[in-house]
């Protein structure tokens, strides 16, 4: 398959998946009945939502500058919040190109060379990404009897059985062939281990580590809290189990890296996590829907804001320098 073809399908194919999921979401729950659930919403339970959404991407602006400070450039705060919404707005458009924007904008405005300014989001997502697995060990951890309770019940104990030492061989003959074989795919996946181990330990060696930790839990902590408060907005998620906001909350983040931004995702994603806990289907889906339109609409705001204001702030910047 060509580059060119590739490059295509990466953009297409999410939003074709996005497409599906928002057709099959609705054909599950009409239209009109998840505009009757957000009439008859707690506005406030969304508005502080949307808060502490805005807060943890504001902590991610001010985290970055950790960064890049030991390499020498002190960026405006500024420049970092509006590239950070202006990340998130143009993911919304081709996946994983608001990462790119967000490089070029640190390269064009604050002359950090474009290679370094990436390097750095990369070491974000590392982290990022280990606060997920965290979260996941986590909600494992808590939830393991009524896991293994679900499981017991849908499978015979002697298949159960079966199942979990089947499960054993093939993870220890996947990690034989990831750590033995010379193919492309092992090679690149022992690459992305070895990147996310190096990144990492990186941490610990920056001269700010303590508070790039603490921004990162920071961050992890408001993304957790604006998911929960936006379910006390609908009545009948009002008593819902932590281990369903839990388990709604890690399908609800990876269904935005599977289309863009969640568009289509988000809503399917948040039921199939509570639908385990038995939460019934329509308050969900209508959850889902009020959740993601919220937070898409402070991404659409702040990140169109960015984007038109950061020519105009840098311009005013350069003229008082100059002067």
């Amino acid at each position: 398959m060509s580059p060119k073809i590739k490059k295509i399908l990466k953009i297409v194919l999410p939003l074709l998946l996005g497409v599906f999921l928002v057709w099959y979401s609705l054909k599950e729950v009409p239209i009109d009945k998840i505009i009757g659930y957000w009439n008859a919403s707690n506005k406030s339970w969304i508005v502080l939502g949307v808060f502490l959404g805005l807060l943890s991407h504001l902590s991610r602006a001010y985290r970055w500058r950790f960064q890049l400070e030991p390499m020498g450039y002190n960026i405006k705060l500024e420049n970092s919040i509006m590239a950070v919404f202006a990340t998130y707005l143009i993911n919304y458009t081709i996946p994983r190109a608001g990462e790119v924007a967000r490089a070029s904008i640190l390269t064009n405005y604050e002359g950090v060379p474009f290679e370094k300014g990436f390097g750095t989001i990369v070491a974000e997502r590392i982290a990022d990404l280990v606060v997920m697995l965290g979260i996941i060990v986590i909600t494992l951890f808590l939830q393991f009897d009524y896991i293994l309770g679900l499981l017991k019940e849908k499978v015979p104990s002697t298949n159960l059985v079966i199942y979990g030492v089947v499960g054993i061989l093939v993870f220890g003959i996947i990690v034989f062939y990831f750590k033995k074989s010379q193919s492309k795919l092992a090679l690149k996946v022992r690459v992305f281990l070895e990147g996310l181990k190096e990144g990492v330990f990186s941490i610990f060696k920056m001269k700010k580590k303590w508070p790039f930790i603490f921004h990162t839990l920071f961050i992890w902590v408001m993304y957790l809290l604006m998911f929960y408060v936006t379910t006390l907005s609908i009545d009948e998620l009002n008593n819902i189990p932590v281990g369903a906001v839990l388990i709604g909350f890690i399908a609800a983040s990876f269904s935005i890296a599977a289309t863009n931004g969640g568009i289509g995702g988000y809503p399917v994603a948040v039921f199939l996590g509570f639908s385990i806990f038995g939460v019934a289907k329509d308050p969900s889906y209508a959850f889902g829907y009020i959740m993601w339109a919220s937070q898409t609409l402070m991404i659409i705001i702040f990140g169109g804001i960015s984007l038109i204001y950061l020519p105009i702030f840098n311009r005013n910047r350069a003229s008082k320098e100059n002067n």
